[in-house]
This record gives C-alpha cells, structure tokens and sequence, in this order.
C-alpha cells in the first residue's frame, strides 16, 4: 500500500521529534512518502498529484485548514478519473488525518482522538484491518469543505481570529470569545441585514445577518465543548443551516447563550433553521466574510452551496 504523508511544519501541536516517530509508526504499515507545505494551497497539490499517481492513502498532519486543501486536492483529481467505473470515492486515495492543530474539528467529528498519538494508532489499526468510512462532502462554488462554511458575522469573527493570531495570539476559547463580542458590537449589519438565502422552488428567506451551514455536527469546539447549532447535521445526509434574521443586542445573545449549552441548538423568532438540504444559494446585497473549514476566504456577495453525497473515503 501507497501512501503519501503531507505535513504541515507550522502544526502547533506537535515537533520535529513527534513527526519522526509519526513518519515511523507509518512506515511500519505502508510505502510512506513524506512532504512538507511550504505556502497556502501546497497541500491541495501535493494530494491531487498523489491521486492522480495512484497513491492508496493520503495523510495530513495538520489543522483543519490542511486538511481542507488536501480534500480539495483529491476531489480536484475527479477529471482524471472521470472514464472509470465504480463511485468516485472509491476510485480516489482514502484520506486518513492525524490531528496536529488547535481545534481539529473534522478529526473530531470522525470520532478520532484529540491527541496525536493516539490518533495515529487508531489510523494503523483501521488500515491493518482494511476499516473506512465513506462521507458527504459541502460545496461552496468551486470549493469543497468538510465541515462548515460561513457567510456574515460567523466568517468576520474567523477573519478577526486570524488576525489575533498573525499578531502572536494563541487559539484560545477566550479569543474567540472575544472575537465575537467585538465583531457584533462594530459591525454595520444589525440594522439592515444584508444577506438571503435562494432554494430552487421555495420563497426567498431574506434580512438575514449570518448564515451557517454544516456538513456534520458540530459546528465547531470551545476547548473540549462542542458547539452545535444544527445537531442534526451528519455526514451522511444534506447540509444544516443556522441564520440569524437580525443582529438585534437581546436576541442575539440570548442565542449566543443558547449556544453555550451543551444541547446548543438555538431556537426562537430570530433563529431559521434547515434541514438536509441538497443546494441553496446566499446572495448579499454588499459584500460578507466568507469561511470555509474555519478559514477565512475574503469577501463575496454570493456563494452556491451544493452537497456532495458519498465523496470521499476517510480511514477512522
């Protein structure tokens, strides 16, 4: 078996040493190649080459943001693959991640362990045992995303996160507390929401503030707390969606403080909830922060989502 190792060298939870034996305990099950990014968009190369190769098995050591590129650069492959038979998931490398970030949300949601040692045992053992698990995959125009993606406030306080940390500041419950707090008190868009929501043959739902759409559940984690306003959202069915229709102070903290609670799930007038859904579009009449997988992406005004059923093989 082929596999290919794409290491992000920035990963804050682990060292060169960790990698070493990481690279060894690997080498004991399969015919390892190593890589290492050196730029953003340097993993999402390095796993479509290792596809179109024939790699068995692509595994990231990094955060949630590598992992997005290299599910991005699998799933770019497809063309390559398009006059063979069978599911394309089945016909791409397996995708097997070994956590090495602050957060590790998709590892997380796969029922992987936080720490990276035992996270690297569970992999060889379900590569010995010939273990996997086939996933859904969200689409935002042209780009693939494992978890979530966010339009609003939820991307400006992932863009103000990032900020913090360019400036030296840790990933750290209290951030993006912070962050939050921050974003809503400046922000423009309380007043006038800019931001609706298009589904083929149902009303517009429009004067929204911030939208959120998951592909599992949850949403993200505060520390060791999962954060989940869609706990419903799975791998296995269409995304959720969470949007606030106004950005008014008592509401929205009363939602914030609903979020708080281990059952999440916010309620109220001001909360739109969907289910299951197999494609929308959120258009916005000025330009909104855009996230995807908790990387910020820059502004848009409108984004097509689109859920991917049965798309990749995970090894869990």
């Amino acid at each position: 078996m082929r596999a290919l190792l794409v290491v992000n060298p920035k990963a804050t939870t682990t060292s060169e040493r960790s990698r070493d034996v990481l690279v060894r305990a690997l080498r004991s099950a399969v015919n390892l190649t190593v890589e290492y990014t050196v730029r953003r968009g340097h993993a999402a190369s390095l796993a479509r080459a290792a596809a179109e190769s024939g790699v068995d098995v692509v595994v990231t050591l990094g955060g949630d943001g590598t992992v997005n590129e290299a599910v991005n650069g699998l799933m770019s492959a497809h063309a390559a693959l398009d006059g063979l038979d069978g599911p394309r998931a089945q016909a791409l490398p397996a995708l097997a991640v070994v956590p090495g970030g602050s957060t590790n949300v998709f590892a997380r949601a796969l029922g992987l362990p936080r720490d990276w040692v035992d996270g690297t045992s569970m992999i060889l053992e379900a590569l010995r045992d010939g273990r996997h698990r086939v996933i859904g995959l969200g689409r935002a125009d042209d780009r693939y995303f494992t978890f979530a993606a966010g339009v609003g406030l939820d991307a400006a306080v992932v863009r103000r996160v990032e900020q913090a940390r360019l400036r030296g500041r840790k990933s750290t419950p209290s951030l993006y507390f912070r962050s939050i707090v921050g974003q809503f008190m400046v922000g423009d868009d309380r007043k006038t929401p800019p931001i609706s929501i298009e589904r083929p043959g149902e009303p517009s739902e429009a004067d929204l503030g911030t939208v959120i759409v998951q592909n599992t559940a949850p949403w993200t984690y505060l520390g060791d707390r999962p954060i989940n306003p869609s706990p419903e959202a799975s791998f296995d069915r269409g995304l959720d969606v969470v949007a606030l229709r106004r950005l008014a102070v008592t509401s929205t903290t009363r939602t914030l403080a609903q979020l708080a609670t281990r059952k999440g799930d916010p309620h109220g007038k001001q909360v739109l909830h969907l289910h299951d859904q197999a494609e929308f579009t959120v258009v916005a009449n000025r330009p909104q922060a855009f996230q995807l997988d908790g990387d910020y992406l820059g502004e848009r005004q409108k984004v097509h989502f689109v859920s991917v059923p049965d798309a990749l093989r995970v090894i869990c």
